[in-house]
């Protein structure tokens, strides 16, 4: 267990934005995590745990207490059910059961930054996969009771990039993921999401071979700028900055007669099902369509050239000129169409 004083943070986020830690502990086990946690709790100390720093924006002032980085390893394959360690690198997973073992569950979720443990928080997900979908089950230390536990897929209360960690984020450190894959014959799982299938060829509901739909989304993925290369300051993000709206009934027609105002009653925004008497609709189209292009930006802080959901660090930006941009465009979509987009990363010592 490796410990720091006065650690600079920036470098352990994608956003490579943030100011130092007062501590920061890198935990190799899961019993130095409950060890560090417990300490930390008992001297009523702050604490942040830090995965891979994919979803994270840190303020300039940086965190005064303990940052507990979570380092563990662990890639145990038992027939279909997988265990990964929380601090496992998730795309280096992907990869493992797709092409090593030809495991269907998780393929499109290729090329997705950050740590396994981070994944339920979020409820990680991108075209059509979302990791609720193949959970059984998170194996978590439960700060309030100060034991570890074992929280079914069922008591995660999974929703839309949400889960009972992200309701709860003082309360649960996750230590340990485990996943149902599928043995499909080489084959991936159904095709659910529109923009894959077009890339591939297929109608929805279609399978395609295992190791095309791990190439298709991390060239999908490429091209908006969502896979990290440290050349390429478009990938100095968060990924996607803004969750998608999800809109009521009436709050989605009060929408459309603003996009028919603003833009023409022949333009039809972006509408998916998302469950009973709601409606989704696309941040991306949102931000753009409100005038912030891609490249949008004179600072160092600026939309990525590739896609306009990701805000980036151009080189130099502190926290102050990222939250600066996405205020900016948080208040022109609302002027614009009357919605409040809500971000998706983590704020730690800054908000919107």
């Amino acid at each position: 267990m490796q410990e720091l004083h006065d650690a600079p943070l920036a470098p352990l986020t994608t956003l490579r934005i943030g100011g130092p830690a007062g501590r920061l502990v890198t935990a190799t086990t899961d019993d130095e995590v409950v060890a560090v946690v417990r300490a930390a709790d008992q001297a009523g100390e702050p604490l942040l745990v830090l995965g891979g720093g994919s979803n994270l924006v840190i303020g300039d002032a940086g965190f005064p207490g303990t940052v507990l980085r979570i380092a563990t390893k662990g890639f145990a394959l038992d027939g279909t059910t997988l265990e990964l360690a929380a601090g496992e690198v998730w795309s280096d997973a992907v990869d493992t059961a797709v092409l090593e073992h030809g495991l269907a569950g998780i393929e499109f979720l290729a090329g997705i930054p950050g740590s396994a443990g981070a994944t339920p928080v979020q409820n990680v997900g991108a075209y059509g996969q979302e990791v609720s979908q193949t959970i059984t089950e998170v194996v978590a230390y439960d700060r309030r009771a100060g034991e570890t536990v074992t929280v079914s897929a069922e008591d995660c209360a999974f929703a839309y990039r949400h889960s009972r960690f992200k309701a709860e984020p003082d309360r649960w450190v996750v230590l340990r993921v485990r996943f149902a894959l599928e043995d499909a014959d080489g084959m991936s799982t159904p095709v659910r999401y529109a923009e894959a299938a077009r890339t591939m060829g297929v109608g929805p509901g279609e399978r395609v071979e295992l190791r095309a739909a791990r190439e298709a989304v991390l060239k999908l993925r490429s091209g908006k700028g969502m896979v990290l290369d440290p050349e390429d300051h478009d990938t100095w993000s968060a990924g996607s900055f803004f969750t998608n709206p999800i809109l009521t009934e009436a709050e989605h027609a009060a929408f459309l007669a603003r996009v028919a105002e603003r833009l023409g009653a022949d333009v039809q925004a972006p509408a998916y099902e998302a469950g009973a008497g709601h409606k989704k609709t696309s941040a991306a189209w949102l931000i753009d369509k409100a005038g912030f292009t891609k490249g949008y930006g004179a600072g160092p802080a600026r939309l990525s050239t590739k896609h306009t959901l990701a805000l980036t660090n151009r080189g130099t930006a502190t926290a102050a000129d990222l939250l600066a941009l996405a205020r900016e465009i948080q208040t022109g979509v609302a002027d614009a169409f009357g919605v409040t987009l809500v971000n998706e990363p983590v704020m730690v010592g800054v908000s919107l």
